[in-house]
């Protein structure tokens, strides 16, 4: 595997930046860069490394604790940079390791702490041991590292099996010797053989590369797909289909208990480190089994996506939070709280579309993350353009305020993503022609894909990509991004991002443990809970105005009167 000159700093020692609390994770605020789509500082039309440097006031301003990258690694972008070519450099396209250290140091500065992706299932076809093992014979040690098998049929012409890949279409793909290799997703993303100790080995590699570099922690990505059983004879699509409800273990593809030894390596190697490195599992497993990922022993943490899949409803957020929050308290985990991210239609648009059923597309069932997390209706809206008709902003915007008002008061970690603080919605109009995710080309259409949540952020009203840079940006930008603009909002108190910078301020002064005790409400519309230090979150997820309990209001996601919370609301009290 193609490797950088790795760094001088020992493993043991604190790399400059990152001592501190050890366990900041627990509570920490974390802000996903989508890096393409951020900031272009050197007008190609891709944000950059650079780019995310330059805008370090900013994020610190906003009162974050934690910046996730996504990959940002040498890519072909066939999946958005998820299919790595090199998992120890920077894309030439986004800059390089010493423009990566700059924006350490600049962050570490600013207090903020870094998390980078790890892609650890597959890596790029274009990937250095990937293109050997396409030269290789059949059985050499190159296509031991990858997951290759004979075809079946008189002359091997058909593929291992029938099963179909996450992105659609056939999940094997023939070279040109007759074997096949298997991608879960993209054909341009070969999965790694992780019995394979030489793959184990390289990965731990890339992980003190990283942490010797001053990383934080990583957010590890499929990380329920590692360990496969592929003895023979290989189950149908039909039986895999069976199989993926038992959530046991079994399942031949997803989430297997032997997946859980390799994290163990891994946290080894994270504690040797002052403070220890942190690790967050992207893992679409049954709540059941998500505590195995966020074990102490393992990687710490992992996502709840319960939320995110949630309806703006109470007693659904009630139930999400009450069961969560106890499965953290048995296992020693931290919570996770998540709407919006790189892979699903913005909070925002999710809750002003008709008859919201989110999750649709994927999920615990479906070993994998979703492409968008809306109901067909939703994905029929999109693909048709996006009717103001069918979308009420305004509401969707109101209660994504509230929503994020009410997971900002929970214990546990936050994940924010690019753009939210703004209150985008998700851009739905963008033309085939101008599309990149590989969802939207490989189901024909059914599935409208990512592009919306990715398209780039708007700095200024006005300029050929809304302040992004110089020149247009890589997906196209809709006229209604200059009221959203960063700037816009800077001076207006009651924007989105005011909101924002309000909320993750006061959050750092008032979080208090990790527990909160719900407060029995007569009105099953309203969620009322109180943290330890009598901080107070009220949300009103119904259609009419509710009454406030005592306190004294410190913020709320609308303008409040008397003591009334208006409908679609959240509102943060303090003890008088």
């Amino acid at each position: 595997m193609p490797s950088s000159p790795l760094s001088v700093l020992p493993a043991t020692a604190a790399t400059p930046g990152t001592s501190g609390d050890p366990t900041w994770w627990r509570q920490a605020a974390v802000y996903q860069i989508y890096p393409r789509s951020f900031y272009d500082a050197n007008a190609d039309g891709l944000g950059d490394i650079r780019g995310i440097t330059a805008k370090v006031p900013y994020l610190k301003e906003l009162g974050v604790d934690a910046v996730w990258l996504s990959p940002f690694y040498p890519s072909e972008l066939a999946d958005g940079g998820y299919d790595v070519a090199d998992y120890r450099n920077v894309d030439p396209r986004l800059g390089t390791l010493e423009d990566f250290d700059e924006m350490t140091a600049s962050l570490h500065g600013a207090g903020m702490k870094l998390i980078v992706d790890i892609v650890p299932n597959h890596s790029s076809d274009q990937h250095a041991w990937f293109q050997e093992a396409l030269a290789a014979e059949p059985g050499s040690p190159a296509r031991a590292r990858y997951i290759f098998r004979d075809g079946q049929g008189t002359n091997g012409e058909l593929p291992p099996s029938d099963w179909t890949s996450i992105f659609g279409g056939p999940a094997w793909t023939q070279v040109p010797d007759g074997q096949w290799y298997l991608h879960l997703f993209a054909s341009e993303q070969p999965d790694f053989n992780w019995d394979n100790r030489e793959i184990r080995d390289d990965f731990l590699r890339t992980l003190r590369f990283w942490s010797d570099r001053g990383v934080d922690g990583f957010r590890i990505d499929v990380a329920h797909a590692l360990i496969k059983d592929l003895s023979e004879p290989l189950p149908s699509q039909a039986e895999l289909e069976r199989l993926e409800k038992l959530h046991n273990g079994t399942n031949p593809l997803w989430d297997r208990d032997d997946v859980h030894g390799i994290y163990a390596e891994w946290r080894t190697l994270f504690n040797e480190y002052n403070p220890p490195r942190t690790a967050v599992a992207e893992a679409w497993v049954d709540p059941s089994r998500r505590a195995r990922y966020a074990s102490p022993t393992g990687l710490g943490q992992a996502f709840n996506f319960d939320l995110l899949m949630a309806d703006f409803d109470a007693a659904s957020f009630e139930g999400i939070v009450t069961k969560n929050l106890a499965e953290a308290q048995a296992t020693g985990a931290s919570s996770t709280w998540v709407f919006s991210n790189h892979d699903v239609v913005r909070h925002a648009t999710r809750y002003g579309l008709p008859r919201l059923v989110a999750g649709t597309g994927g999920g615990a069932d479906a070993g994998s993350d979703p492409v968008d997390g809306i109901s067909q209706d939703g994905k029929a809206w999109l693909l048709a353009g996006g009717p103001e008709a069918e979308l009420d902003r305004e509401l969707g915007l109101r209660r994504a305020r509230a929503a994020t008002l009410f997971m900002l008061g929970l214990p546990g970690s936050a994940y924010l993503y690019q753009g939210e603080e703004l209150g985008l919605h998700e851009v739905a109009d963008i033309p085939a022609a101008e599309r990149q995710d590989p969802t939207f080309f490989r189901n024909a259409g059914v599935e409208v894909g990512r592009d919306g949540c990715r398209v780039p952020l708007p700095w200024t009203p006005a300029g050929p990509a809304f302040g992004f840079g110089d020149v247009p940006a890589h997906l196209p930008q809709p006229e209604w991004f200059a009221g959203a603009a960063a700037s816009a909002q800077d001076t207006d108190p009651a924007s989105t991002l005011n909101l924002y910078r309000k909320a993750l301020g006061l959050r750092r002064s008032l979080q208090s443990g990790e527990t909160l005790e719900w407060v029995p409400n007569a009105n099953p519309a309203v969620l009322h809970f109180v943290r330890p230090n009598g901080w107070t979150v009220v949300t009103n997820f119904g259609d009419a105005d509710a009454a406030l309990p005592e306190g004294t209001v410190v913020l709320s996601s609308v303008p409040l009167e008397d003591r009334t919370l208006p409908a679609a609301a959240t509102a943060w009290l303090v003890k008088p």
